[in-house]
């Protein structure tokens, strides 16, 4: 667990689904009601990578049965990364600038959100805690019957809190989505599908994942709509 919270926060480079930009955020007093030193980094270069081609590279088979699975095979809490809350960076990434912290915790602020399309405004901390869910672009459930189960613990607990497979998104949406891969569940929002489904991609290439025929059929004909779209930190 320590070797691969280490990992999760020394890979902490992610997109912003907002700004579609990286973002990498520290805290030097979690303890302080001031906003995240926050400073600007280059996503390493994917421009030459298609996530058409890397969808490629994984493994075609059907589902494992789903025996076995629990949340906590992958992790019990979100974990502390420089001193705050793994769902709180989350939401702080995704917020931005307009981010208004106590603390740690995020109590206002707006995005755009990324399943829906929607400009969320939100006032007050119970807004968000109510409105706002951190989803795991690679459901646990899935990625138990597509390889996960037969990962070591530490690789589960990576794949859980890697800041690539975690987006800050609204409750509802990402309650219809459940488990549900491409081939069951895509966002609302078409304009955010092929960075979507690039994710999805990234993440089951980064961890070893496979993808059922229909799930690679579901992804190939939305990249069918940007053939050029880049996988996310896939050299």
């Amino acid at each position: 667990m320590v070797i691969a919270a280490l990992m999760g926060a020394a890979s902490w480079l992610v997109l912003n689904p907002a700004s579609y930009e990286a973002i990498f955020t520290r805290v030097d007093d979690s303890n302080a009601a001031s906003d995240y030193d926050a400073e600007a980094v280059t996503v390493p270069d994917s421009s030459s990578v298609r996530a058409a081609d890397v969808l490629e590279k994984l493994e075609v088979k059907g589902r494992a049965p789903k025996t076995g699975y629990a949340r906590t095979e992958f992790y019990n809490n979100w974990p502390t990364v420089d001193g705050c809350n793994l769902r709180q960076r989350i939401i702080k990434r995704e917020f931005g600038d307009s981010a208004v912290l106590n603390g740690c915790d995020v109590i206002s602020g707006e995005f755009d959100e990324p399943y829906t399309g929607e400009h969320k405004v939100f006032k007050e901390k119970a807004e968000i805690s109510k409105d706002v869910q951190i989803d795991h672009v690679v459901a646990l459930s899935d990625a138990w019957q597509k390889g996960a189960q037969y990962m070591d613990a530490d690789t589960r607990y990576a794949m859980a809190t890697d800041p690539l497979n975690l987006l800050a998104v609204d409750a509802s949406a990402n309650e219809k989505k459940s488990d549900g891969d491409a081939a069951t569940w895509l966002p609302s929002n078409k304009k955010f599908r092929c960075q979507y489904v690039a994710r999805q991609v990234s993440v089951k290439y980064k961890y070893g994942l496979w993808v059922t025929s229909a799930e690679k059929e579901a992804i190939l004909r939305v990249l069918s709509n940007c053939p050029n779209e880049s996988a996310v930190g896939v050299e």
